[in-house]
């Protein structure tokens, strides 16, 4: 199994792919200027990666409704599961770029903000969430005491 991540936004998508294992490494983000261009692009990345499920990150209000943001999210998604065929999960990414953010030097994150990288970072933090819920890892066994 190989799953996408993806940080939907208005001019980039963030991605990141990981597996059942559990790892989410980034990708670099998709920053082409029209949305064509850029599903274009996500389907090369798609094929190239081989994936088999996406996760799309849908910015959930702080209170946890649905607000504008995460309608559109949910709107991405289901264009992207009639576009591709795949399973498309929608995942809470409330947060997510604040904690990219927080990884990145303050002095350096005016420069690499338009790059993407904290989109992408935002999709590894939110793939990796959504794995660890859906595979977690075995619990040890306690050994017995006498």
């Amino acid at each position: 199994m190989r799953f996408l991540g993806i940080d939907p936004g208005e001019k980039r998508i963030g991605l990141a792919v990981g597996d059942e294992i559990g790892i989410a490494s980034p990708l670099p983000a998709l920053t082409q200027a029209r949305p064509e261009e850029r599903l274009a692009a996500l389907a090369a990345v798609v094929k190239a990666q081989r994936i088999t499920e996406m996760v799309v990150g849908c910015p959930f209000n702080m209170d946890g409704t649905i607000g504008p943001a995460a309608k559109k999210a949910e709107a991405f998604a289901a264009e992207l599961r009639t576009r591709f065929g795949l399973p498309v999960h929608l995942a809470d990414e409330r947060l997510t770029s604040h904690a990219a953010e927080q990884s990145i030097a303050k002095k350096k994150l005016r420069q690499v903000r338009s790059s993407g990288l904290v989109d992408s970072r935002a999709a590894a933090i939110l793939l990796g969430d959504y794995l660890s819920q859906r595979f977690p890892p075995p619990l040890a066994e306690m050994p017995e005491l006498p």
